[in-house]
């Protein structure tokens, strides 16, 4: 039934190109951002996850912070440690020189021990890194300290030694202030390379176990970051061809309307 009152056909049409419109705003949407869930509007579900897995890779980069601190404490140490114990296998060999030596040939030997005793003593003083160093003893006493291995309270690993090297009674010996010439021995010398090289075993081996907590954490992240993308990300290449597709169908659907709108013109021809 023809009628000036109803045009349902334009309605229909006018339907239709507005759900057009709303696609191609949703598409072309995704296509300025990138993603196909960019708000809450979007899909809650999939928004509330993403956020809450965007925060925790961002937490991971506190995490890498407090482990790259740690290994810059361990290495530090370390790097004193090589110029201990450089310094110690010279001792050795002038310990050996000094028991077998007199008068001013023995006193020379001596005074090179005493100068290399303060060089120990100058290197366990300078291995700080950001206010820490483990191989003095702090003014709390500790000798280690904490970094941060995930986001958990508990994810900690602790890092240093157990016992300061500057408190070791026997190389205390060499780097006192006033150091005995007849503290000057082989066994000495032996008992402080044995105590050096334990700590710098325990500190190479927190080194190393630090640089793997990093790798993870770096690989953590970039997996956690992909996973996000996979549930937020558009695909921009079906989007692109859908963008086509749906400006055309816009086209059709304004020419639709246009064409119901003519329904009422074609009826008052009848009067004619």
């Amino acid at each position: 039934m023809a009628s000036i009152n109803t045009n349902y056909g334009a309605a229909i049409a006018l339907q239709n190109l507005n759900k057009t419109n709303s696609e191609l705003e949703r598409t072309q949407n995704r296509i300025n951002t990138g993603m196909k869930v960019s708000t809450a509007k979007d899909s809650g579900a999939i928004f509330a996850i993403a956020t809450s897995q965007r925060a925790n890779a961002s937490s991971q980069d506190a995490v890498r912070g407090s482990l790259q601190r740690g290994q810059s404490i361990v290495d530090v140490a370390l790097a004193a440690g090589d110029t201990i114990t450089s310094a110690l296998e010279e001792m050795k060999s002038l310990a050996v020189s000094i028991a077998s030596s007199t008068g001013a040939a023995k006193t020379s030997y001596e005074s090179e021990f005493t100068a290399l005793g303060k060089e120990i003593k100058s290197a366990l003083d300078g291995a700080t890194f950001d206010g820490v160093n483990l191989l003095t003893t702090a003014s709390t006493g500790a000798t280690e300290v904490k970094v941060q291995t995930g986001t958990g309270a508990a994810d900690t690993k602790t890092i240093g030694t157990t016992a300061a090297l500057s408190a070791n009674t026997d190389l205390a010996k060499f780097t006192a202030a006033t150091p005995a010439v007849a503290d000057y021995t082989v066994a000495n010398v032996d008992l402080v390379i044995t105590a050096v090289t334990g700590a710098l075993s325990t500190l190479g081996t927190q080194s190393k176990s630090i640089g793997r907590s990093i790798t993870f954490v770096n690989k953590l992240q970039d997996s956690l970051e992909a996973g996000v993308g996979n549930l937020v990300d558009a695909d921009l290449a079906k989007e692109s061809a859908k963008l086509t597709a749906l400006q055309t169908k816009q086209q059709l659907g304004v020419q639709a309307l246009s064409i119901a709108n003519q329904g009422s013109s074609i009826l008052l021809s009848l009067f004619r």
